[in-house]
């Protein structure tokens, strides 16, 4: 017993300590040389403050080489991890670069603008990061049933902490909060749930100095990550609650992000 517990501690530390490494490498690469230019990664934050988006696919790639690469993982579970933290964050930071100007918020909002012929920044965000969490479901689940639910759950994870990103720190916080007891779980459950919490510590204090935000890169990612934490540690029961919670929160995504804001 002994001797498992301490198989299992090590690549959980293994997963957060390189997701954090990774996240801070990229951060200071960003910072150093910000591809087209500062003025393309500054943005306006809550308060009116000039801020970055660094953070954002600094955490992405962060968490995505931490669950990709940490020891005793199956090939199908690094494969969904890379595809559904990568797929999540690539279609935030587009949406974060693409829909700057889009005052249009919410899943009606984008299919409102689809039916009428105009494919909008979220839509391609929200079709992109639901096709990859379907994608990745059915890598870590064998029947029918469960790869559905499984996608729904990494997909409805990835949009639960983007609704959370409303100030500074929300959405990095939430995501240690949901994120901690993922840790205690045996199985690759435990490593998914630590690559994203180191991921989202390495950058919390610049999110809570307002230097940086999430962007929809980073929470998209990052929420992604602790959706497929959610899906290898629970059967199809688990699945199913998570993913009911899931869509009820995006439901009444306004509501949430109202009350993160408070």
């Amino acid at each position: 017993m002994v001797a498992r517990a301490t198989g299992r501690i090590p690549a959980r530390m293994a997963a957060l300590t390189a997701a954090a490494g990774a996240t801070r490498a990229g951060y200071a690469a960003l910072r150093r040389r910000p591809p087209g230019g500062a003025g393309r990664w500054e943005r306006k934050n809550h308060a009116g403050r000039t801020v970055t988006l660094h953070a954002g696919p600094a955490t992405a790639l962060g968490t995505a080489l931490a669950a990709a690469g940490t020891p005793g993982l199956s090939a199908r579970t690094r494969g969904a991890a890379a595809l559904a933290v990568l797929a999540a964050g690539g279609c935030g930071g587009y949406d974060d670069v693409a829909g700057a100007g889009d005052p249009r918020r919410g899943f009606r909002a984008h299919l409102s603008a689809l039916r009428q012929g105009e494919i909008t920044s979220g839509a391609v965000k929200l079709f992109g990061i639901g096709a990859a969490g379907l994608a990745a479901g059915a890598l870590l689940k064998e029947r029918p049933a469960d790869k559905l639910l499984a996608g729904v759950v990494i997909a409805g994870s990835a949009h639960l902490v983007n609704l959370l990103d409303v100030k500074p720190g929300r959405a990095a916080c939430a995501v240690l909060a949901i994120g901690a007891p993922g840790l205690l779980r045996r199985g690759p459950a435990g490593p998914l749930a630590a690559a994203p919490i180191g991921a989202a510590a390495a950058v919390l204090a610049d999110d809570l100095g307002e230097r940086t935000m999430l962007g929809d890169a980073g929470a998209h990612a990052l929420g992604a990550a602790l959706g497929l934490a959610v899906v290898a540690g629970n059967s199809r029961t688990g699945l199913a609650a998570h993913a009911a919670g899931l869509v009820a929160a995006a439901a009444v995504g306004d509501r949430v992000s109202r009350a993160a804001a408070l």
